[in-house]
């Protein structure tokens, strides 16, 4: 029975004794693998954080700009400001000559062609003697004015020789007011042969220049300065004032004719401001302004004439060129935040504006955008009034910016 007593004892002790081992087995077994679960999960945060911080760095990953390259301007800094938008009518057109500046020279008489002194495409300036006529009508003109002109000289001559002798008592003092009425009428008769001969074209220099001469010729002068644009006339042919000898055109300044939709009507009047673009020169825009709206509606096409007088320095601009014109309308919202449309490129996508703080490093970053018109457009989002961006080299940065990618890579 004492035996059976120790026995159990024994097995009471060794019951716990391999108890306590097992759960000191089992609690160290169960500290390490946690241990190695928190090891495995810090190392996997710790490349994860590594890979978001470079992820981070190539969204943030600016350029940096020579020197060289800044003084150069192909890259402009702005400073972002608000600005009114408004939009534009684009509308298709046709490049005329200015109708109010164009000229359509003929004589003033008829007369034959004897000397051209112009040709097409000629530049001329306003009184340039363009051709010369052998008229009959212009002989005749001369030699009444130089029959006038030894009237006044004989009547001039009476007038003093009556006073002479008034003043010797020889003739009577009547006499002197027959002389001078002599002496008038010859005056005015000059008077009227001289402004004859400048209805004909002659002015008194040239007809007093060639007074010697048997033979006056009559020159055809050019009213305004511009281009001779058409030339209709050869030596030896008769010419009168029916007939067009030249049509000279200032270019200096042209019209554009567009069509207008009907609906567009209300958003455009006289005087509103219109940019015109030429397929030969694709840079370039011409400034111009709206002189003149048609009164007719095209029942074919619902539109509208509109003109659009443009300044053409180098006389760029053709007549029958077709030409892009973008009209001006007034803005319909209060003034945002816009930069102009070369400003903007797209970078994997999304729109960016390269941003600067010493205007020498640029950073990328995403904006939004809204209306646009007259080559600017509105950000909503991602850019703040005051902050310094590139208005110009967009394409240049971005291009510096892919450089320096594939480099690192």
């Amino acid at each position: 029975m004492k035996n059976t007593k120790i026995v159990a004892a024994v097995g009471i002790v060794l019951a716990l004794v391999l108890g306590g081992a097992f759960a000191y087995r089992f609690s160290h077994l169960a500290k390490g693998g946690k241990a190695a679960t928190a090891e495995k999960e810090e190392a996997a945060r710790t490349e994860l954080g590594s890979e978001g911080k470079e992820g981070g760095d190539k969204q943030t990953r600016g350029v940096r700009l020579k020197p060289e390259i800044l003084q150069s301007r192909a890259v402009v800094v702005e400073t972002a400001k608000k600005a009114s938008l408004g939009g534009v009518i684009v509308a298709t057109g046709k490049v005329g000559a200015n109708a109010d500046r164009i000229a359509h020279v003929s004589p003033r008489i008829p007369g034959k062609i004897v000397w051209v002194g112009a040709s097409l495409g000629d530049t001329v300036v306003a009184g340039q003697v363009l051709a010369r006529l052998d008229s009959v009508e212009l002989g005749e003109a001369l030699s009444e004015y130089y029959k006038a002109r030894s009237r006044i000289a004989l009547a001039r001559s009476n007038l003093d020789r009556i006073k002479s002798l008034v003043e010797k008592k020889i003739a009577a003092r009547k006499e002197i007011l027959q002389a001078e009425t002599e002496y008038q009428t010859a005056m005015s008769e000059l008077h009227a042969d001289e402004e004859r001969l400048r209805l004909y074209g002659l002015s008194p220099s040239e007809f007093e220049e060639h007074i010697e001469e048997k033979r006056i010729l009559l020159p055809v002068h050019s009213p305004i300065a511009g281009v001779v644009t058409e030339k209709h006339t050869i030596v030896g042919e008769l010419a009168d004032p029916s007939k067009n000898l030249f049509t000279v055109t200032d270019l200096s300044s042209v019209w554009v004719l567009v069509d207008i939709n009907e609906k567009d009507l209300a958003k455009i009047g006289r005087g509103r401001p219109a940019a015109v673009k030429v397929g030969a020169f694709p840079e370039s825009v011409f400034r111009g302004r709206v002189t003149y709206i048609a009164d007719l509606v095209d029942e074919a096409t619902r539109t509208v004439k509109a003109r659009i007088e443009v300044a053409n320095p180098g006389r760029k601009l053709k007549p029958e060129m077709f030409a892009t014109v973008e009209l001006a309308i007034p803005p319909s919202s209060p003034p945002g935040l816009a930069v102009p449309e070369e400003a903007l490129v797209e970078l994997e996508g999304k729109k960016v504006l390269f941003i600067t703080g010493d205007d020498a490093e640029f950073i990328p970053r995403e904006v939004a955008t809204g209306a646009n018109g007259g080559g600017w457009v509105e950000v909503t989002a991602g850019l703040k009034e005051g902050e310094r961006y590139a208005a110009k080299g967009g394409f240049l940065l971005k291009s510096e910016l892919k450089k320096g990618e594939l480099g690192e890579e």
